[in-house]
């Protein structure tokens, strides 16, 4: 952590200062409360040890100022002759702790050690990352997904930029997430940031932090997501989509690991490896203008491409199992299983959603399905066809004889919408605007039938 000691007297000082620097802190000191707001508002400060009775303001002012401009700094006041009206008052005001002198060195140090666990704990539930959970496993046994796996495991070692390239859906957080979890920086902070999810005009704020009075509404100061990264990963999620401005500051951070915050003048050392990921095509956007190619160079150090899930051969039904099980738990439900025809049906489709569609898919049917088993008819109403089959794909003759293209469109196109309702006639004809009787009598003349009959 970042320390600031604040005391007048010299040797309570140099003896905290000693103390702390030798369990890895990093130490300011100032003699007078002006001097420790100056270089609060300089520096990034974790956790300040204030001296009650000082020169100048006293100690529960600079309290109350802290509070106020700097509400994510912890205090620990310190006092060699006050009373319990002002311990009590130092707490209520948002002090951490009262310590009082001589100071106790084991007391020092299990505060400063809770302080620290504390602050860590925050900073994973605020970012809202550290959800040991379902969705930060990368699940799959294709080949595909294993040359994935050695790329993560031989990058995680370095501190080398990563470019992760997928379609949406693909799971390129999950392999940020692991990067982070397998290198040397797996105890601090992976903060991600989504260029896309946030208004153009509040992306420097997010990213970099502003300072109090930088814009109207700004009435305190606010530490950005790289800072909240320090020591550890920021994660910039759908980079083609930052602007030229940001990606300019990102750019400086990477070369130089310094930033400014919104409305500051100060600069701030940072600490922090970056992995990015988009779904665009970058080289498109250098050409057009819309992403800085000397950035793109500092980022796609180690490039990274997930393959879409319909190219990862036999992953489907791995995902299927694992999704049900994690449902069950979570939903509290018996657990359940597709049936042979609706595991058939879930792996000729090619999920253009990928395994967020997958996902999402399996918790819906645990949700709405009844029976311990999921049947083809319920799952096929939830499978987009319109999006994942384009017209060019479909594998009807088209010769010379009209008579017989026609005829085969027709049997493949209704195939394809009563596989979509589950085989269910009466549904598939009031969804295309047909009578169920014509209906019935076009799947005869064609010859259409379920092949699970």
């Amino acid at each position: 952590m970042q320390i600031l000691i604040i005391d007048d007297e010299k040797n309570i000082r140099l003896s905290l200062s000693n103390i702390l620097k030798d369990e890895g802190h990093i130490i300011f000191e100032a003699p007078s409360g002006e001097a420790g707001l100056k270089l609060l508002g300089e520096q990034r400060i974790d956790l300040v040890f204030l001296d009650v009775k000082l020169p100048g303001i006293d100690g529960i002012e600079v309290l109350q100022r802290i509070k106020k401009e700097n509400p994510d700094t912890d205090v620990l006041m310190i006092s060699g002759n006050s009373d319990i009206f002002t311990a009590v008052r130092a707490v209520k005001l948002g002090a951490y702790d009262f310590m009082e002198k001589p100071l106790s060195l084991p007391k020092i140090m299990i505060a400063v050690a809770n302080i620290a666990d504390k602050r860590k704990l925050y900073q994973k539930y605020s970012i809202g990352i550290e959800q040991i959970d379902v969705r930060h496993e990368i699940i799959g046994e294709s080949p595909e997904i294993g040359k994935v796996r050695e790329i993560i495991r031989r990058v995680a070692e370095t501190d080398a930029k990563v470019l992760i390239t997928g379609e949406s859906g693909t799971g390129k957080e999950l392999v940020a997430y692991a990067i982070h979890k397998l290198s040397r920086r797996a105890g601090s902070p992976f903060v991600t940031f989504n260029s896309a999810a946030i208004p153009r005009e509040l992306v420097e704020s997010e990213l970099f932090g502003h300072e109090r009075g930088a814009f109207t509404g700004a009435d305190q100061r606010k530490l950005g997501k790289l800072e909240m990264a320090h020591e550890g990963t920021i994660f910039l999620d759908e980079i083609g989509d930052m602007n030229l401005e940001a990606q300019a500051k990102i750019l400086r951070v990477i070369e130089q690991g310094k930033f400014e915050r919104v409305g500051g003048n100060k600069t701030i050392d940072i600490d922090v490896r970056v992995l990015a990921a988009t779904n665009r095509k970058m080289e498109e956007a250098i050409r057009e203008g819309r992403f800085r190619e000397d950035l793109f160079y500092r980022l796609n150090v180690v490039p990274i491409s997930l393959p879409p899930l319909r190219e990862r051969r036999g992953d489907v039904a791995v995902l299927l199992r694992h999704y049900l099980q994690h449902y069950a738990r979570e939903l509290k439900q018996v657990s359940k299983n597709f049936t042979p025809a609706a595991l058939r049906l879930l792996e000729k489709y090619p999920f253009p959603g990928n395994i967020r569609e997958l996902k999402n898919l399996v918790e819906r049917l645990c949700i709405l399905t009844l029976g311990e088993e999921i049947s083809e008819a319920e799952v096929a109403p939830h499978l987009n066809y319109r999006d994942a089959q384009p017209v060019q794909d479909f594998p009807f003759p088209v010769g010379d004889n009209y008579t017989e293209a026609r005829r085969a469109f027709e049997k493949f196109y209704l195939t394809r919408q009563l596989q979509k309702y589950g085989w269910n006639v009466s549904r598939t004809a009031r969804e295309l605007g047909l009578q169920q009787p014509n209906l019935s009598r076009k799947i005869k003349e064609l010859d259409i039938r379920n092949p699970e009959e």
